[in-house]
């Protein structure tokens, strides 16, 4: 491997394949919390310049965390399809990237070479992207998933309804699933992240969920986003979960701090396929966000987007229906600003869709942060030009609950006029049913939750 390289007369040596990985990334806040960014401009081109040369067999033997000390680099690595690596070990980072971003390479080839590469290879490609690289990249890649329904098709663009409640007031709750529903908000799922996170709290929420969909015939599913054990002890009781969630990281020790690991998501998957809701065969749904790694002490001096890249390739592994980067939710200390935030958001969505992951975001932003709604309905924008699976459905945006700010019903209804795009097929049905929509157009019903009080 060479490892050097010299601009403007002077030489840049760089130590790792880690620190290249490191050094190459755009501007982070948390990079530079951690010591791993960059010193100046000249130095990150030099690492972009020195990481194009690199081949991807050099990447594929350098990974992160060492293969021997890290649950996520196995997982990663045993799952990669050795004849088709091996047909493109020698194509430089540079030579990946120019033939995911050619005119000749389709959907069904990328879906192919995917079972080749690593996620450090997914973030190596990304790093040399600019933004307009990384929506057009992403926009060719179709990833289709099925839980009750199917999310993901060419056409289509969906929402998480998530109507979050300081004191998980049931009634609050339901009244903003009514109203998001009326507005075609929840088609990707009906998603609450609970104050009260026991057991018998979830199994109640749960209940009273399946109970609603059921009433109206709702074709979507439902997930109250405790941790991983409480929903598989809420299942045992017999509650109705349709997808069930954790939080990863890209790092069995960051894992950890999440208090899981790869055999415990491999029991609830099994658990939520045969007893959940949802017919399937895709029922797990997983949140990321660059930075929670170094949070927990747990990046191993690599950057927080490489980390990222990595939570997809541990989510690899348990098909899930949907996976979300939460953008910008952990606050400037690891995104400082709305520039860094649509970047990654940008990033996160491209790397995830490459390794075959369903993807959306929660376009969101801490109310310390250098960003504000403008800012996250630019990203929106991005995002849907993209071919983002999904994004938030908050009631104004504004999450009571977590305290911070998201997209709210508007932000889908319109991206869906701006492009054309129709919530998934059966949703769609249904809201024509329900007289909310009418040939792809909101009715005047359209954000009335009354209509589920007659």
């Amino acid at each position: 491997m060479i490892l050097q390289t010299k601009l403007f007369d002077k030489l840049y040596r760089f130590g790792s394949v880690k620190e290249v990985l490191a050094k190459a990334n755009e501007v982070k806040s948390g990079d530079e919390l951690a010591g791993v960014a960059a010193e100046d401009a000249t130095e990150r081109v030099a690492a972009k310049v020195v990481l194009s040369n690199l081949t991807l067999e050099d990447i594929y033997n350098n990974p992160v965390v060492p293969y021997e000390d890290d649950e996520v680099t196995r997982i990663i690595i045993d799952g990669v399809n050795k004849r088709i690596y091996n047909e493109i070990k020698n194509w430089t980072v540079s030579d990946l990237r120019e033939w995911v971003l050619s005119n000749t390479t389709t959907d069904y080839d990328i879906k192919r070479i995917r079972q080749g590469i690593t996620s450090e290879m997914a973030a190596a490609i990304t790093k040399l992207m600019t933004n307009m690289d990384l929506v057009i990249a992403a926009k060719k890649i179709i990833v289709e998933k099925t839980a009750n329904t199917t999310i993901g098709r060419p056409g289509t663009f969906s929402s998480r309804l998530q109507t979050n409640h300081p004191t998980d007031d049931i009634d609050g709750i339901m009244a903003g699933i009514m109203e998001g529903l009326s507005m075609g908000i929840g088609d990707a799922v009906i998603g609450l992240n609970p104050n009260d996170d026991s057991v018998d709290s979830v199994v109640k929420i749960l209940n009273k969920f399946e109970d609603f969909r059921a009433q109206w015939d709702v074709p979507t599913q439902c997930s109250v986003l405790a941790h991983v054990t409480t929903q598989m002890e809420a299942i045992k009781r017999g509650a109705p979960v349709g997808l069930c969630f954790q939080s990863i990281a890209g790092s069995e020790k960051g894992n950890t701090a999440f208090g899981i690991n790869a055999d415990m998501i491999s029991e609830a998957y099994d658990l939520t396929l045969h007893e959940g809701q949802a017919a399937g065969p895709n029922v797990m749904y997983f949140e990321t966000g660059e930075g929670s790694e170094l949070s927990a002490e747990a990046n191993f001096g690599a950057d927080e987007l490489t980390m990222e890249s990595r939570c997809y390739g541990f989510a690899k592994k348990f098909d899930p229906y949907i996976v979300n980067t939460v953008v910008g939710f952990i606050g400037p200390e690891y995104l400082y600003n709305s520039k860094q935030v649509i970047r990654a958001g940008l990033e996160d969505h491209f790397m995830g869709k490459l390794q075959g992951i369903s993807m959306g975001c929660d376009v969101c932003y801490t109310n310390h942060m250098k960003a504000d709604q403008n800012d996250a309905e630019n990203l929106a924008v991005l995002l849907g030009a993209a071919g983002c699976n999904y994004i938030m459905g908050v009631p104004h945006a504004d999450d009571v609950m977590l305290n911070y700010e998201s997209t709210g019903f508007q932000e889908t209804a319109t991206i869906r006029e701006i492009f054309g795009y129709h919530p998934i097929k059966e949703f769609e049905d249904w809201m024509e049913k329900m007289d909310i929509s009418h040939n792809g157009q909101l009715t005047e019903r359209a954000g009335d939750a009354s209509i589920f009080l007659n």
